[in-house]
């Protein structure tokens, strides 16, 4: 399907969900990625294997928890979509351990926000920036510039800056000098440019960038997840105490630290992780699988 094609179906899509009400909006979104989920048979089928791979269960339990994924991701995209004309919606967010940032940020070292492709990342970010939290978040750039431009605005329009792609260090930096927040996503596959540890069991090869600048600057690394209740428009985010890294010359350890937290609260919340995204394609070829 061509970009502008594309552009126009999720322009169309944005005007929709800007005028249903909101409930009505999100089981929309749920039905699209369903959809969405439909026409990528080959996709699906890839998650699902990684499902039953990495979650240890059978084909029916993985095409159920892969459907809910779905799901969950079409309701967090009208979420997202609605934020600029709706940014009540950040009300629907109850923040648990709060005095955590607030500790880690009142330290002047800033703080980096470790967590995954999990609830709805996006809200979680927004709701903290409403709150008066200072938000930066990573941006990765879209196939199409105006998806890109379109994502930094509506994060924009609730208070959170975006970080440009490719872990700009520079600018990630400054956020964390400045004493601001640093929303980082680590469950991608870095490829040949990350570090190979454990994910959900499986080898995983994964970015040490926010670890490694954490241990320069001497900011805290919290993990952050974001749950939604069910399938309705509540979510809970839970922000957890620092990570204490046991050794700072060991990155291989210091990185499966990180991972076996988000491994631990994927597990409990299976629907609500982007199985979508192929983790493991560089270490275990699941791409080609």
């Amino acid at each position: 399907m061509q970009q502008d094609t594309i552009w126009n179906i999720i322009g169309a899509i944005r005007r929709l969900m800007d005028v249903l009400p909101h409930g009505v909006a999100l089981r929309f979104g749920a039905m699209c990625a369903g959809l969405a989920g439909a026409m990528s048979r080959r996709t699906v089928d890839r998650a699902e294997r990684n499902c039953v791979r990495a979650m240890q269960v059978g084909v029916t339990r993985a095409r159920s928890i892969v459907r809910g994924s779905y799901a969950n991701l079409g309701r967090s995209v009208a979420e997202f979509s609605r934020m600029t004309r709706h940014p009540e919606i950040t009300d629907n967010v109850v923040i648990h351990g709060e005095e955590n940032l607030r500790s880690a940020l009142a330290a002047g070292k800033g703080a980096i926000l470790l967590s995954a492709h999990m609830g709805n990342w996006e809200l979680a970010a927004a709701a903290l920036a409403r709150r008066g939290f200072p938000v930066n978040a990573i941006g990765a750039d879209q196939r199409d510039e105006r998806v890109t431009k379109l994502v930094t605005e509506i994060r924009e329009s609730c208070g959170v800056r975006t970080v440009s792609k490719g872990f700009d260090l520079k600018a990630a930096f400054r956020c964390l000098k400045s004493g601001e927040a640093l929303a980082v996503l680590i469950d991608q596959d870095a490829k040949s440019h990350g570090v190979v540890a454990p994910f959900l069991g499986l080898p995983a090869s994964t970015p040490y960038g926010p670890v490694k600048m954490a241990q320069r600057i001497g900011s805290a690394v919290l993990p952050v997840f974001m749950v939604r209740r069910g399938t309705g428009a509540c979510h809970d985010l839970n922000i957890l105490p620092p990570l204490a890294f046991l050794c700072e010359d060991n990155m291989e350890m210091n990185v499966t630290l990180c991972n076996n937290i988000l491994s631990e609260w994927i597990l409990k919340y299976p629907e609500q992780w982007l199985w979508v995204t192929d983790r493991w394609a560089w270490t275990l070829g699941t791409a080609r699988s």
